[in-house]
């Protein structure tokens, strides 16, 4: 009969050896799917909104500050709503919010409304955060704790699927749809054009509420297997015996997401205004829209590979490895013009991808009963996302490839926290206990 065991995420879930987690997690992986597919979307949103609404790039970075912020609030309320309510419910509710969120962005484009779209961006991102609360402790419950890392970005790279698939969708149903997603770069819009622009993000955020409203339903009804104590909050005497300060890897993988966030996203944000300037690739904003898909690809298979690798490797060995990777590409997507500072750009999609789940899973080895608010720390972190303004500030000051310097410094944090900010200190007993 089996035990308590301890997850790689250092909580206790009972195990039964009848219970099959396979359907569980391939329903999960749709969840990843999706938030990444949403969140990709806006990075064909933005140069549409640039356009649209005549922005600098710092009025444009911010739109997408709004969605990270909307991580730093909402963290916390989706924990305490996971506590009173249980893990099943508290997604579809973040599915709920996230369709409500959509069929507002409908309504920002009748308008249409630059404020109106923030909120309802922040919406669809409350939402989102929801399900990172949720899923991602979940996925790193289930299995043996030495694969941890492996296993989350494994269902990551449906994430990445998501986020693939996010630019070939926005690139059509927004940017070829739109007189500024088809015309030159530079070309000046009427007030008449503007207006049309605005309203074709209508159908496919109709499309997306649609979709999520049916998932919804379909995980309500799901028999999603019950995590047990892996689920359940320790009292409060058994935490105070314990503090989150003691945990190096904790510690420094708060900001080590927080920092990565910030490359990621100025990455993908400004991905189609950079190659679509005339010394880089001279795309229209539709065209540069498609090279995107590569970039997400990239972080697709980065993600499988980095499975695989990390059945047999460190993880934390591989993280360096691939941090190095990213430098070196960044500092050619600066130093260089045309195709060769398009492909590098691209290329550091390969090398982002195994960053985030490697060091959510690294940030919470070894802390046992503190693993609930450790998690709770390192995607509140994902608000590191909302700094990319500070990009956008670069760009309008010092130009748009410069800026990406400030990506290349992110790189050499992660490097950091991979050979020294990721080594666990005090353990505590039951995660000792499972690697004996």
């Amino acid at each position: 009969m089996a035990g308590p065991v301890t997850s790689g995420a250092g909580v206790t879930a009972t195990h039964n050896p009848a219970t099959r987690y396979g359907p569980a997690l391939g329903l999960l992986a749709s969840l990843f799917f999706m938030w990444g597919f949403i969140t990709v979307i806006n990075n064909t949103l933005l140069p549409h909104l640039r356009s649209v609404f005549d922005l600098s790039y710092t009025q444009t970075t911010l739109i997408e500050s709004v969605w990270f912020i909307a991580y730093f609030v909402a963290s916390i309320p989706s924990a305490k709503l996971i506590e009173r309510v249980g893990y099943q419910k508290s997604l579809v509710v973040g599915l709920l919010v996230m369709a409500a969120g959509a069929l507002g962005m409908t309504l920002a484009a009748s308008i249409p409304s630059y404020g109106v779209t923030l909120l309802m961006l922040f919406v669809i991102a409350s939402g989102i955060t929801l399900l990172q609360v949720a899923a991602n402790p979940y996925v790193a419950v289930v299995g043996k704790p030495e694969t941890a890392s492996s296993r989350l970005n494994l269902v990551q790279a449906m994430n990445s699927a998501g986020t693939m698939l996010a630019p070939l969708f926005g690139a059509y149903l927004i940017l070829g749809r739109s007189k500024g997603g088809t015309s030159e770069t530079g070309t000046v819009l009427t007030q008449a054009e503007r207006l049309a622009d605005a309203q074709s993000v209508i159908l496919p955020y109709i499309i997306v509420a649609v979709i999520l409203v049916v998932l919804a339903v379909i995980i309500a009804r799901f028999p999603l297997p019950a995590m047990g104590n892996a689920t359940s909050r320790h009292s409060k005497e058994e935490r105070k015996k314990h503090s989150l300060w003691n945990h190096r890897n904790l510690v420094w993988g708060v900001p080590a997401i927080f920092i990565y966030l910030i490359a990621e996203i100025g990455v993908a944000n400004l991905f189609i205004n950079f190659v679509s300037q005339p010394d880089i690739a001279n795309l229209t904003y539709e065209q540069a829209g498609r090279y995107l898909t590569f970039l997400w690809a990239g972080m697709m298979i980065g993600r499988f590979l980095g499975a695989a690798i990390m059945q047999k490797f460190d993880a934390g060995h591989v993280l360096a490895a691939f941090s190095i990777g990213a430098f070196i590409v960044m500092l050619v997507t600066v130093f260089t013009t045309g195709p060769i500072a398009m492909w590098a750009l691209i290329l550091v999609g390969l090398f982002h991808s195994i960053m985030f789940p490697t060091i959510f899973t690294l940030g919470i080895k070894g802390l046992g009963p503190l693993t609930e608010e450790g998690s709770g720390l390192l995607i509140m972190a994902i608000a590191g996302g909302a700094l990319v303004v500070v990009q956008g500030w670069l760009a309008d000051e010092y130009g748009l490839q410069w800026s990406f310097l400030l990506t290349a410094a992110c790189e050499l944090y992660i490097l950091f926290y991979a050979l020294w900010g990721s080594k666990v200190t005090n353990a505590l007993p039951d995660q000792q206990a499972m690697a004996e």
